[in-house]
C-alpha cells in the first residue's frame, strides 16, 4: 500500500514496473522477488503486451524460495497505472519489449532468455527458470533504489 497524497500532490513515484511480452515467466518472477525484498516500501506490479497466464514453472522455482506467486496473473501493459511507476525493467532477450509508459520512469533493460521456451525435459526448463529466477535476484540486489 503507498502513502496517501495530499490534495494536489504528485504521487510519488519509487515504484518499479517489470515488462515482458507474455507477463507468464520473467516478469512475474520479478514481480515476486521486488515484493519479497522490498516489501510495502515500494509498489511492483508486472505486465506485459501479448499476456497469457502465469507459468507453472515460475512458480514452482519461486517456491523453492518460499516466494508464492501463485496468485499473481497476467496483465496487459495498458492496464497499469503509471503514476507511481519510477523504474521500468525491461526483461526482454530477443523478442520485441512494450513500450515503455511511464516517461518520466528510468528505465533499465535486462536481456534475459525466457526460461519458458517449450526445449528439453521438464528437468531442463526447471534449470532455465532456477537460473532466470537467481539471475533477476542478483540484478534486484544491484538496483539503488
Amino acid at each position: 500500500m503507498s502513502e496517501p497524497t495530499a490534495p494536489g500532490a504528485r504521487p510519488s513515484r519509487s515504484g518499479l514496473l517489470f515488462l515482458c511480452v507474455a507477463n507468464s515467466a520473467r516478469s512475474q518472477m520479478a514481480e515476486g522477488l521486488a515484493r519479497a525484498r522490498f516489501g510495502a516500501r515500494r509498489l511492483v506490479q508486472s505486465a506485459g503486451s501479448a499476456p497469457s497466464v502465469v507459468n507453472p514453472l515460475a512458480v514452482a522455482v519461486m517456491g523453492e524460495l518460499d516466494i508464492d506467486i501463485s496468485r499473481q496473473w497476467s496483465k496487459h501493459v495498458d492496464t497499469i497505472d503509471s503514476a507511481g511507476v519510477g523504474t521500468v525493467v525491461t526483461l526482454c532477450a530477443d523478442e520485441v519489449c512494450p513500450a515503455v509508459l511511464a516517461a518520466a520512469a528510468t528505465t533499465l533493460h535486462w536481456t534475459l532468455p525466457d526460461p519458458a521456451v517449450e526445449l528439453g525435459t521438464e528437468a531442463d526448463r526447471l534449470v532455465r527458470f532456477r537460473t532466470t529466477r537467481d539471475e533477476i535476484a542478483r540484478r534486484l540486489a544491484q538496483l539503488d533504489l
